[in-house]
């Protein structure tokens, strides 16, 4: 067989799974093209391209703590990865409840060959290192907001929601650093519900112990290493807002603080397994209700939210069409 043609096939392949991703977000996500053209054109460009090199770092930073978290003899090259990371990030954002992670395995696996146990470990791993870190960052933004006065909302629920998020944190941080227990807690969770008895729900308890080896595996001596790149994610992704909102007119007495404290909210609202196809909507509410606890007006939190949305999915779709043509032309392992 032609060495070209297995190529040539996996460049076509990965440029119609690109199409499709494209094909749901237009047809079901709703995606005014128009509009955000109009946006792009509005935002001053200083503005939009710190913001661009802001997501590129976060593209970078999430590729490397993936990279760190699988062995060192099932590792993509770094281009590799960041070219998965990027295709993968543009499922994750299209599509809805968070169905998109499931690429992650399917891509490493196509590109470099790493099995999906450990793609799935990685990817694990991430997510729980992810809760830690969102977690720690907004307990801390909590506490300082409610220490200079700037918050107006309840006290009492901020001081609450400060305390819950720090213990949270720190919940995660110890299941990240032993991720062998995620595994036993599923194993459990099944049991209680039942699931062990239907046919599905054995499949998964017998390969259980298959993502328990991976998981254990995960990172193993470089788990703080993670840790660390999950921090320097978010303190890039409230940049990322943080600029983006500047752009779009955010009064210039909102600090930077209390902007990431308004960002994170729509960031919340994403993360759940509500959203809706590139979050539309969910994330919109989730900034209004975030910035209004800052003090923002309803209509110029609303304004500056739809404006970052909008520049953050063209970018999604730029790193991740970018991610899907250097996948198509990457030799698997």
């Amino acid at each position: 067989m032609n060495v070209a043609q297995p190529r040539r096939a996996r460049f076509v392949l990965s440029i119609l799974l690109a199409l499709v991703v494209l094909a749901l977000l237009y047809g079901l996500g709703e995606v005014d093209w128009r509009e955000m053209l109009t946006t792009l054109a509005s935002i001053p460009p200083l503005s939009f391209l710190s913001a661009l090199a802001l997501h590129a770092g976060i593209y970078l930073a999430r590729a490397e703590r993936f990279r760190v978290l699988m062995p060192p003899d099932e590792r993509p090259g770094r281009g590799a990865l960041l070219a998965v990371t990027s295709a993968h990030n543009l499922a994750v954002y299209a599509l809805p409840a968070k169905t998109g992670e499931a690429t992650l395995p399917v891509y490493l696996s196509a590109v470099s060959g790493t099995r999906p146990a450990v793609a799935l470990a990685s990817l694990i791993v991430s997510r729980v290192l992810d809760l830690a870190s969102l977690s720690a960052l907004v307990a801390l933004a909590l506490a300082v907001l409610l220490a200079r006065g700037a918050w107006s909302g309840p006290l009492w629920a901020a001081a609450a929601a400060s305390a819950g998020l720090a213990l949270a944190s720190l919940a995660c941080f110890a299941l990240a650093m032993r991720p062998g227990r995620i595994v036993g807690l599923c194993e459990l969770t099944a049991r209680t519900l039942g699931l062990e008895r239907t046919r599905l729900g054995a499949r998964l308890l017998e390969r259980a112990g298959e993502l328990r080896v991976a998981l254990v595996s995960a990172g193993a001596s470089r788990r703080l290493e993670a840790a660390a790149l999950s921090f320097l994610v978010w303190i890039l992704i409230f940049a990322f807002y943080v600029a983006l909102a500047r752009g779009f007119g955010l009064a210039a007495n909102v600090s930077a603080l209390e902007a990431s404290f308004g960002a994170s909210l729509a960031v919340a609202m994403n993360l759940l397994p509500i959203n809706s196809f590139a979050g539309l909507g969910t994330q919109e509410a989730g900034w209004v209700f975030g910035f209004g606890l800052v003090g923002v007006s309803a209509d110029d939190a609303f304004a500056t939210g739809v404006g970052a949305h909008l520049v953050q999915i063209f970018d999604t779709l730029l790193f991740g069409a970018l991610g899907h043509l250097v996948m198509a032309l990457v030799r698997r392992k």
